[in-house]
């Protein structure tokens, strides 16, 4: 099975976002500028990227580049 993967990064400040947006970093696990994360490509993940997407940059990996 290929599941692909979204490689997640965080390039604006979420200083000035409201506390809901920054809770919802945290639980990506995005904490510092240009760090990155890579997550399983999942209507909830793309849930939150969407309430965020102002803030991050998103890639597909396919299953076998990761």
């Amino acid at each position: 099975m290929s599941e692909n993967k979204l490689k997640i990064t965080l390039v604006n400040s979420p200083i000035g976002s409201n506390e809901k947006q920054k809770k919802t970093l945290q639980a990506l696990g995005l904490r510092r500028l240009n760090q990155a994360v890579i997550k399983s490509d999942s209507p909830q993940i793309r849930g939150m990227i969407e309430k965020l997407k102002h803030l991050l940059d998103v890639e597909t990996l396919e299953a076998e580049e990761v």
